[in-house]
């Protein structure tokens, strides 16, 4: 076994126990340092970073310099347990990622969206309840969407109306309060799928037809249908708005309800980070420059702030 196959079994062992899950990483990596065998190379130089980053000639500069980074990530790593290894430079492949601005889902397509959901066919009657109910529960709580599909029985408190996600994106786990039309609405899909599955394969809240947990691709495909059926895309695109654009509205909804109340965002924008599960407050942080109006609402609140400085 190769020092730079033992270096990565190490490196993605140390970072997975922190909670990051490198699924992609870990895959791309391990055929990083097969490459680097084939060229007979003990050790990382620049050189070798570059031509395996770049190797996939029909990529994107985009994928090319995230292959780069994750080298370089590795590499750091590598460099710590012997100094031969060398750290490729961050600005061999400069791209620059640039977050997209949030789809800004209006009121009425949010409604058109969860009216829609009870159109889909369905052998038992349930799944257009399942949708139904998920698609109103992403636009409540802002829960990503995997976080929502895992859901077990026990994980939703129908009583006091608590919802818990566990193990999620960067191994957190935290607590959900919902609304209480929210909680009703859970009662209601609670009922109904006991009734049509009194004897469920899956213990996860969320059913399908045949009693299993419903799967992120059935997700997907269900949410882009809809989204063709409602005008949301038009009949050919095969890009659009995506689910994951709930959850940014459900951030965006509740700033621009601070910012019109007078609340001190800033003071109060850890409790929404918390909430929505972000693993640092600059990720919370982005939604104030996401969109023009809430940019707006900044510069008067900083305008104001900087004229009782002056006084």
């Amino acid at each position: 076994m190769s020092s730079l196959h033992t270096a990565l079994e190490e490196y993605l062992a140390v970072r997975r126990a922190l909670g990051y899950k490198l699924r992609l990483a870990g895959r791309l990596l391990q055929r990083f340092v097969e490459f680097a065998k084939r060229e007979r190379a003990d050790y990382i130089t620049t050189e070798l970073a570059l031509k395996w980053a770049t190797q996939p000639a029909h990529a994107t500069p985009v994928q090319w310099a995230n292959r780069l980074g994750m080298v370089r990530r590795f590499a750091r790593y590598c460099h710590g347990i012997d100094p031969h290894n060398v750290v490729p430079p961050p600005d061999l492949l400069p791209y620059q990622y640039r977050r997209v601005s949030p789809n800004l889902y209006s009121d009425e397509q949010v409604l058109d969206l969860i009216k829609a959901a009870p159109q889909l066919p369905s052998a038992i009657g349930l799944r257009p309840h399942t949708f139904a109910t998920l698609f109103g529960l992403y636009v409540a709580t802002g829960l990503r969407a995997n976080e929502a599909l895992h859901l077990l029985r026990d994980d939703v408190d129908l009583e006091s109306g608590v919802l818990t996600v566990r193990q999620s994106k960067f191994g957190k786990s935290r607590y959900v309060p919902v609304h209480a039309s929210t909680q009703r609405a859970l009662k209601r899909y609670a009922r109904r799928r006991d009734r049509l599955v009194p004897s469920p394969s899956s213990p996860c809240f969320f059913l399908s037809d045949r009693g299993t947990r419903v799967t992120y691709d059935v997700l997907r495909w269900t949410f882009v249908k809809l989204s063709h059926q409602i005008g949301l895309r038009a009949p050919g695109d095969s890009h659009g708005p995506r689910l994951h654009g709930l959850r940014h509205r459900l951030a965006i909804q509740t700033l621009l309800k601070w910012y019109r109340r007078g609340v001190d965002v800033e003071r109060h924008l850890p409790q929404l980070s918390t909430y929505l599960g972000h693993a640092h407050i600059t990720d919370t942080q982005w939604y104030l420059t996401a969109t023009p109006q809430l940019l707006r609402y900044a510069l008067k609140r900083m305008e104001r702030s900087e004229r009782r400085a002056r006084s």
